[in-house]
């Protein structure tokens, strides 16, 4: 048990001196520039991407569009629920305000100062999520929308907003949340589908879903 408690506090002081050591700089123009990729993943921003693809796709009779996005909403709100949850019921303080005032309180607590919110990242949180749904739907924007998620939580650190470990959990977060919005979106769908009359432009030539097609099976009909 001593040794446990040991590894954690040598953990928790490595996060912590990597951490402000990468925000030792944040008051530098150009890294104060990367705030805007925080805002990127914000929660009205993500939820406006989400609703538009949905409605872009309906309008434009894209059914993967139109389950992209409403995959994308769903598993953001699911991750924002969650993370808020976890942030509701722990205070951390962040790395710019721990460095100012030389203390850093990590510790089960329900204070709702946004400077003892750091953990974990929502903002990492929901662009995973966003992130993992649009790549089911919407392979070719996969390494887009990873490239964004790197971005939106590379600069957490070195604006002092996150420690890396709030990264961690938040991307957990996100990974978890979209996994399980996915497994029952995708048992939801077909049930929806069938219910709904057929519309022209869907995925198959009556209008409905069309099952993904398993590689080889030209070949083996073939035979």
């Amino acid at each position: 048990m001593g040794k446990t408690k040991d590894t954690a506090k040598a953990i928790g002081k490595a996060d912590r001196d990597a951490t402000h050591h990468a925000a030792r700089h944040r008051d530098a123009p150009a890294i104060k520039a990367t705030g805007f990729l925080a805002e990127i993943a914000d929660q009205p921003q993500l939820i406006t991407l989400s609703i538009a693809t949905a409605l872009i796709g309906l309008f434009a009779r894209k059914p993967a569009l139109a389950r992209g996005g409403a995959r994308m909403l769903a598993a953001h709100l699911a991750a924002t629920g969650v993370k808020s949850a976890i942030k509701h019921s722990i205070d951390r303080t962040r790395p710019a305000r721990a460095i100012e005032d030389g203390a850093h309180r990590f510790e089960p607590g329900h204070s709702g100062d946004h400077e003892l919110n750091s953990f974990p990242s929502g903002h990492t949180a929901g662009a995973v999520a966003v992130s993992r749904a649009i790549a089911r739907d919407m392979p070719g924007a996969a390494a887009p929308a990873a490239l964004a998620t790197v971005a939106v939580a590379a600069a957490q650190p070195v604006n002092g907003s996150h420690y890396f470990s709030d990264l961690v959990a938040g991307a957990a977060v996100g990974w978890a949340t979209e996994a399980l919005v996915s497994a029952v979106f995708d048992r939801l769908v077909p049930v929806i589908d069938e219910a709904v009359p057929a519309l022209p432009g869907r995925d198959g030539p009556d209008g409905r879903l069309q099952a993904p097609v398993q590689p080889g099976a030209g070949l083996r009909d073939a035979r």
